[in-house]
């Protein structure tokens, strides 16, 4: 016996909506996935980016200096100074002149020549109405014709084959030169050396000469 014609065709629309919802829902259904997928790489990516950055920075900060540290210098070792004979505190007098390199000077009459600078000072005399000592053992050369000395050293008779004289221009009556801690005065009575920290020195004359 055959169904009414009527539920068969419930039955054929029944069938179709049931269908289509299916088909409908599993496009929608792979759609969710697809964008849930799509989702979860951008967000995979993301996360991926961020510590990659985070990694960057961190490798960058290592570079860094840290704050408050100071980086190292080379040191450049300085050239050898020859050091100096002026006393800590010692007052050295004033010249009329001050001299750094080797500079020569004679008195006012010609008879005495000298040469000075921060290491030596010596003078030479050449009319003189006394005689200097015999000569030293070893001396070989003139002795006696001049007075030198050395900053903090003692003065003594020189033993040379040379001269100061007519070594530079007159050093005026009552005027003074001075190198280091070495000064020379000049007057009518003579000229006048000394270490201005030791009081040490000599002067010559044509009458005499001393050593203190």
């Amino acid at each position: 016996m055959s169904p009414p014609r009527d539920l068969t065709a419930v039955g054929l629309l029944v069938g179709a909506a049931l269908l289509f919802a299916a088909c409908g829902g599993g496009k929608e259904t792979s759609s969710s996935i697809t964008s849930k997928s799509s989702d979860e790489k951008s967000i995979t990516t993301e996360t991926t980016e961020a510590i990659s950055s985070s990694t960057t920075a961190k490798k960058a900060t290592t570079t860094t200096t840290k704050p408050g540290t100071v980086k190292p210098h080379l040191s450049i070792p300085s050239l050898p100074v020859r050091p100096t004979t002026t006393v800590p505190g010692t007052t050295i007098p004033p010249s009329d002149r001050r001299v750094t390199d080797l500079t020569g000077f004679t008195s006012p009459s010609g008879n005495i020549g000298c040469y000075i600078d921060p290491t030596y000072v010596r003078c030479d005399i050449n009319e003189r109405s006394w005689s200097p000592p015999p000569p030293p053992p070893g001396c070989d050369l003139d002795y006696g014709q001049g007075i030198a000395m050395e900053p903090g050293g003692a003065a003594d008779l020189v033993c040379a084959g040379d001269t100061a004289l007519g070594g530079g221009s007159p050093l005026p009556y009552g005027q003074s030169i001075g190198a280091g801690v070495l000064r020379c005065a000049s007057a009518e009575t003579g000229m006048t050396c000394n270490d201005v920290t030791t009081g040490r020195g000599f002067s010559l004359s044509k009458e005499g000469y001393q050593l203190f």
